[in-house]
């Protein structure tokens, strides 16, 4: 049974039969809204683009390495582009899904980062995983109002799931009412062995830097 991931719970990475869970996706997965039109007789479909990201950090808390969507332009903000592969090519992000689920949930998660703890690179001692709501014309409000949002790691491929070992709903979370920006959790490194620990800070960032910023401040070690 997936484990319910709730604001401060730390996990070991261990699955039911007792073998370490080494290989991985981590997944967002979201709905667009759909909005009653002409007086109720007709409706519209309002895309949703959420980004699912990551920073990764040595035991100094300096950044290491990081995935987030190469269409944000951050030159203007002095930081690198982004891209979809950790250097080590431990981590790999799917691609940037700007809609959500158009016509309900299909089981399958929108933004996929998959996971090899296996390859990730020595100096490497924490992975924070942080989601945003990009800023579009379409949807300008908080997580409160998209009709279903959540996280989740699972074995499988982006394509299949096999089995959910833990999940964190976004949507329904009090503490994510007004707020744009989700500091998910953080896979760290213990005594030779890799934890996972649920953070579940949400903050009203309007723009994804704000939350890279506060997460290399707060959250790297």
């Amino acid at each position: 049974m997936a484990i319910r991931l709730e604001k401060g719970q730390r996990i070991n990475l261990e699955k039911e039969s007792g073998a370490k869970l080494t290989n991985f996706c981590v997944g967002c997965n979201w709905g667009a809204i759909i909005q009653k039109t002409f007086f109720g007789l007709g409706s519209k479909t309002v895309d949703v683009d959420l980004d699912l990201s990551c920073m990764m950090f040595d035991t100094n808390g300096e950044v290491v390495d990081y995935i987030y969507s190469p269409l944000y332009n951050m030159a203007k903000f002095k930081l690198p582009k982004g891209k979809l592969d950790s250097n080590d090519r431990a981590l790999h992000h799917t691609g940037d899904d700007l809609t959500g689920d158009q016509d309900g949930d299909d089981g399958l998660d929108n933004e996929i980062i998959t996971v090899d703890l296996a390859r990730v690179d020595s100096k490497i001692n924490s992975i924070v995983f942080f989601l945003n709501i990009y800023n579009n014309d379409d949807y300008k409000g908080d997580f409160s109002g998209i009709p279903y949002a959540s996280i989740r790691m699972y074995e499988g491929t982006p394509s299949k799931v096999r089995e959910v070992f833990a999940k964190y709903d976004v949507a329904t979370k009090t503490e994510c009412v007004g707020k744009r920006a989700l500091v998910m959790g953080k896979l760290y490194r213990h005594n030779g062995d890799w934890k996972f620990a649920a953070i579940g800070d949400a903050f009203d960032d309007p723009f994804i830097v704000s939350t890279i910023a506060r997460v290399a401040k707060d959250y790297s070690k």
